[in-house]
């Protein structure tokens, strides 16, 4: 079925201009602000609550480098193709592991406040698919919050700079472009705060889309309630291309609040396990032992799939946590916010077990983007979970989100000032022009639930060729049938649909389990078939859909 080009939106009543537009504030986003700043360009910078609401805020476990002497970007880029299950790009990855610790340090001079050993130094702990301790963590589960914290004051200290403008509550609704199709500017609604309202337009030599993940399309998630897939949706209608939709990765051990509970969920950090805790079935026996030479720290789609195979197993909900043997002072030491929210829902992980079951947490594709974050079209790049910059293959290892947002904005935010000083992103004209047809009606927000239910259902943690088609034809039917609003919210069930539409249609493609896809018709990896990429455009009769092998795929 068709995509249209753009939502059904007024048109916009009033104009802002600057030189580059950037979309989100978490890491990737107020990075990419301050950088661009330090080299001259005005910015604005779009978000749709608040500075501190983004997904960065939630992260728990810590960022990952090589900071100790004893280990290595090698080591580092090791683990991390692993992880990857044979689609990584290495020189993405290379980019990542060896440029890592400049940026974390960084992010240090900032003002971030990691936490620190007896000696000094900064304390590094250790995550599933690692073989080394490398996570930086602040506040002991707190780490999202201490850099986006620090980041925020940064923003703050130069919030008087007339060269950067900051509007909150607002949701970017399409992406603009002159007669030649380079993009040059969003169309946005602001949300009733401040001096500026309803829906508008900001001009800019080139934007930047950090906006996120799309946890928010399934029923449960680790995401916050503004991971609607706004910029993904944005761009998928742009005619950008989009690459690795269907590697969803879902976190093991989110805790379980019992059937039927939706909306974000409370994410028990991977670095419990790093610590010492492990998983244990109904009769107690820990099952990850012999599945893999990490056992409990293996890879997150392996251990979410050993989960997923034990509750069927005993027809079991959910299986346990055990962080026991720890201890209580350790616990609240290292854990202090999982601990109290594990208290607040009625566990105490000091004296009892915890139950958990995966759920939702990262997307490994979104917009594709090469070695400098620029996407297929001129003027739009992308950082952060919105992109896909090669890094995390067909799963991301642990940690390497927070730092693959901070090494890709700044590359970002290095590439885009060196080709405004070039000449090359010169100012344009933007075209408003609509495509006759192509304004489809939007998916009413009281749909939402429909959208959410079908995609965990077909295109969720485990995924056929059957329950494929019938979330497609469930989604189809919702973007085919008019709706009646045109508000935020149906603007964000409408991009949470189109997304899961790509999303699903790359699901059913592939056949074959390979990290965050698995399918239960096809349970095995398939390296002679299926060693490569899946990507998707916006085509005249719907998403077109190409596979690349890895061996021939270039960015």
């Amino acid at each position: 079925m068709p995509i249209p080009r753009w939502l059904r939106a007024p048109k916009p009543g009033w104009i802002a201009a600057a030189d580059v537009v950037v979309v989100g504030s978490g890491i990737a986003g107020l990075t990419c602000v301050l950088r661009l700043r330090e080299r001259g360009l005005k910015v604005l910078l779009v978000t749709k609550t608040v500075l501190n609401e983004g997904s960065t805020t939630w992260a728990q476990g810590g960022i990952a480098a090589a900071l100790d002497p004893e280990d290595s970007p090698g080591e580092h880029l090791q683990d991390t193709l692993v992880a990857g299950v044979g689609l990584c790009d290495e020189g993405a990855v290379q980019a990542l592991v060896t440029e890592g610790p400049q940026r974390v340090r960084e992010l240090v001079a900032l003002g971030a406040n990691f936490d620190r050993a007896a000696d000094g130094e900064i304390l590094l702990t250790r995550e599933g698919g690692h073989h080394r301790d490398r996570i930086a963590h602040a506040g002991g589960d707190a780490t999202g919050a201490e850099i986006s914290r620090a980041l925020i004051e940064a923003l703050g200290r130069v919030r008087d700079d007339p060269g950067i403008e900051v509007i909150e509550h607002a949701l970017v609704v399409d992406l603009l472009h002159d007669d030649g199709d380079r993009v040059c500017g969003v169309t946005l609604h602001v949300l009733g705060e401040g001096q500026v309202d309803g829906v508008g337009a900001v001009h800019a030599r080139a934007v930047v889309l950090a906006t996120g993940g799309l946890g928010q399309i399934y029923s449960s998630t680790t995401n916050p309630s503004v991971a609607t897939g706004d910029g993904m949706a944005a761009a998928l209608r742009a005619g950008a291309r989009l690459g690795d939709l269907e590697f969803v990765q879902f976190h093991p051990t989110v805790m379980y609040l019992g059937e039927g509970s939706t909306g974000q969920q409370p994410l028990i950090s991977e670095a419990v396990r790093g610590e010492g805790a492990v998983l244990v079935d109904d009769q107690g026996v820990r099952f990850m032992q012999g599945l893999h030479p990490l056992a409990d720290l293996a890879p997150r789609d392996v251990v979410a799939r050993a989960i997923i195979a034990r509750m069927r197993q005993n027809g079991a909900e959910h299986v346990w946590l055990d962080a026991r043997h720890l201890g209580e002072e350790f616990l609240e030491q290292r854990f202090p916010s999982i601990v109290a929210r594990c208290r607040e829902l009625g566990f105490d992980p000091a004296t009892q077990l915890v139950p958990v079951a995966p759920a939702q947490h990262y997307a490994s594709g979104g917009v594709w983007t090469d070695l400098r974050g620029r996407s297929s079209l001129d003027g739009l790049y992308a950082c952060g979970e919105t992109a896909c910059t090669g890094v995390h293959g067909a799963n991301r290892l642990a940690s390497n989100s927070l730092l693959e947002g901070l090494v890709f904005a700044h590359r970002i935010a290095e590439d885009i000032a060196d080709r405004v000083a070039a000449g090359e992103l010169p100012e344009v004209v933007v075209q408003l022009r609509r495509e006759p047809g192509k304004r489809g009606g939007l998916v009413d927000a009281e749909r939402r639930l429909e959208v959410q239910r079908a995609m965990t259902a077909g295109s969720g943690p485990v995924r056929s060729a059957d329950s494929t088609l019938t979330t497609r034809a469930v989604l189809e039917e919702l973007l085919t049938r008019p709706g009646k609003e045109i508000t935020p919210a149906a603007w964000e069930t409408t991009n949470l649909a189109q997304i899961g539409l790509a999303l699903t249609i790359a699901a059913h493609a592939r056949e074959e389990t390979r990290g965050g896809h698995e399918r239960a018709d096809f349970p095995d990896r398939d390296d002679v078939n299926w060693l490569g990429h899946l990507s998707h455009v916006r085509g005249p009769e719907g998403i077109v859909m190409t596979y690349t092998p890895a061996k021939e795929f270039t960015r």
